[in-house]
């Protein structure tokens, strides 16, 4: 297994997730390829998505059938750029975790996800994935905010 989805890991059981990381032959790095190759619903799929705001950045856990609206995360937000998400995050865009970064990041859930018993999520790579169930993962989120992202 590559080194960073072994140390998402080792950060994912830290955080109190006995969750099983694969790595899978095809590609991850978009909600559409990451239902496929995990034979689940796109909305399963959590895309992690970093931007930014005056108070610096904010992780919105997405579903994937779902679109952030950015006015309902609020204030004069906008889309990090690919320097500033591994910044906040330690991870590239593609492969970012939904917790186990490498210092605490302000995270905004998606509330959609509760349509699902388990998720999706990224593991460090464009290739690497965990399935959860959803309310362990937002519960393993220190101080997650759960709400509505999209219209």
């Amino acid at each position: 297994m590559h080194p960073t989805a072994l140390k998402v890991a080792e950060r994912l059981r830290a955080a109190g997730l006995d969750v099983d990381v694969q790595e899978l032959d095809a590609s991850t790095r978009t909600a559409e390829e990451a239902a496929a190759a995990a034979g689940c619903e796109l909305g399963q799929i959590v895309k992690s998505l970093v931007f930014a705001d005056g108070d610096g950045p904010v992780l919105v856990l997405c579903a994937g059938d779902r679109r952030v609206d950015t006015a309902l995360v609020g204030g004069d937000i906008r889309r990090a750029t690919p320097d500033e998400v591994r910044e906040a995050t330690g991870f590239a865009i593609g492969g970012v975790p939904p917790l186990g970064h490498e210092r605490p990041v302000r995270t905004v859930v998606d509330e959609s996800l509760r349509r699902f018993a388990t998720v999706w999520c990224a593991a460090g790579t464009p290739r690497a994935v965990f399935e959860v169930e959803t309310e362990r993962l937002i519960a393993a989120i220190p101080q997650a905010e759960v709400r509505a992202v999209n219209a």
